[in-house]
């Protein structure tokens, strides 16, 4: 989920009346960046991801059945074909011609088509490397002037905060297209998991940052000192800033199409299991013929308001 945000948020200045570029020219970036094989190398592991989110749940508590039906949910909804229309939609509409054509020079030199590179196979790490990555098991050579640049480039472009951002649209997303998919009250349930994420981002945002910063420092360990003085100029510059800002919005409106609509297919299969278990009419939950009203009185639940 985290592996494909090495354009980063840096939103200072950005002015949305100022935006507004078409989708062809999006796409001319969305290109030069190889989004797609960024953000591909990361549905394989959703399904997982979101299976385990759910089974983590103990307020839930759902059935094997359930969960293998939140397995599939993910599977159709975390698709490539979800994320790109809404992503490139919001790129373009965030964006200038100006910080399009200096942003597509950067992309098309050599650094960066080298940060290009090293994005992508940061992006494809399996997942074991990349916890072993994360949690500092693995680490690349580095020096004290290497360590303080990665902290000014992790600081600069805000990457956390980036990417605990799209963590919690795709949670949100989820909750909101399941309460839909299932005939739930959508808006209530996505204004409590709107509240949980903003009382969780502090949180996450400190225990993720070191790891986060270990993650970009791995998927940069063949850029030189140099290298990281420009692209830190880069992402610092009024074009970077603007394309970056520009990335993560576009980032954000694709993951939360995939996971709503994650959540609708969720919602729909968990509506149709809890339908298929109903007993047939006249029969008890148990299996058992149905005791005709006023035979057998007893404690009655209360009604519904």
């Amino acid at each position: 989920m985290v592996r494909f945000c090495l354009l980063m948020l840096v939103a200072a200045g950005v002015h949305a009346a100022e935006s507004g570029v078409d989708i062809d020219t999006a796409a001319s970036l969305y290109q030069a960046g190889q989004v797609r094989a960024q953000v591909q190398a990361s549905l394989g592991a959703m399904p997982a991801h979101v299976r385990q989110l759910f089974a983590a749940d103990g307020a839930s508590k759902l059935s094997e059945q359930q969960l293998a039906a939140v397995t599939a949910a993910a599977q159709r909804g975390f698709r490539i074909d979800v994320f790109e229309p809404p992503a490139l939609s919001a790129l373009a509409a965030n964006l200038d011609p100006a910080s399009v054509k200096k942003s597509l020079a950067f992309l098309d030199s050599d650094l960066g088509r080298r940060m290009v590179a090293a994005d992508v196979a940061a992006a494809q790490l399996d997942e074991a490397t990349i916890d072993k990555v994360m949690t500092g098991a693995l680490v690349a050579a580095s020096t004290p002037e290497r360590d303080a640049l990665m902290n000014k480039l992790e600081r600069a472009s805000q990457y956390t905060e980036s990417t605990v951002q799209i963590f919690l649209t795709m949670g949100q997303a989820v909750a909101t297209g399941t309460a839909t998919g299932s005939g739930m009250d959508a808006i209530a349930v996505t204004d409590r998991a709107r509240k949980s994420g903003e009382a969780s981002r502090a949180g996450l945002q400190e225990s993720m940052r070191e790891p986060l910063r270990r993650y970009m420092s791995y998927g940069y360990r063949d850029l030189s000192i140099a290298d990281l003085k420009h692209l830190l100029a880069f992402f610092e510059s009024p074009p970077g800033k603007r394309y970056s800002a520009a990335y993560i919005v576009a980032m954000s409106a694709g993951f939360d199409a995939m996971g709503r609509h994650c959540g609708e297919e969720l919602g729909e299969s968990l509506r149709e299991l809890a339908q298929a278990q109903m007993p047939p009419e006249g029969m008890a939950p148990d299996g058992s013929a149905d005791v005709p009203p006023g035979e057998a009185p007893g404690p009655q639940p209360p009604s519904r308001p």
